[in-house]
């Protein structure tokens, strides 16, 4: 277990230095990079499947990803996901292509879609960008 959570804090280290608004998709039981994130005063969002999923001192709010409620996104600069299934990329590229936001993927193993989007290094961690919003001047 502390190999995820050097993940997830090394993702919560990467994303506090890059962005100022985030959504984490499918938090599940893993909050660690949200609250690093929230710790570091960026504006976080959490979304999960399930209605009883709760984090104390994070928002989680249950949204389909495959039916989404643009307006819980619209003001993010940055969506991630941590382990997502590969199914549901699509939908998760689709997301952050209307809301123009950021996507960044830490995927399960050596799992990549498509061709892979562009590689990000994050202490140690590789996150794949999927989608860059637009005007961004961040570098990988």
């Amino acid at each position: 277990m502390s190999c995820n959570k050097h993940i997830e804090r090394s993702i919560g280290d990467c994303i506090s230095r890059r962005y100022r608004s985030v959504v984490e998709i499918g938090i599940g039981d893993n909050p660690d990079a949200a609250r690093i994130a929230a710790a570091a005063g960026l504006a976080v969002l959490c979304t999960d499947i399930r209605r009883d999923c709760a984090h104390e001192g994070l928002t989680v709010v249950a949204d389909d990803l495959f039916s989404p409620t643009i307006s819980l996104y619209e003001a993010a600069d940055l969506i991630y996901a941590i382990r997502p299934g590969i199914e549901m990329l699509p939908a998760l590229i689709d997301l952050a292509r209307r809301v123009d936001a950021d996507l960044l993927v830490y995927h399960l193993g050596h799992e990549i879609y498509g061709d892979g989007g562009e590689i990000v290094h994050c202490g140690g961690i590789v996150l794949h960008r999927y989608h860059r919003r637009r005007g961004s001047l961040e570098e990988g």
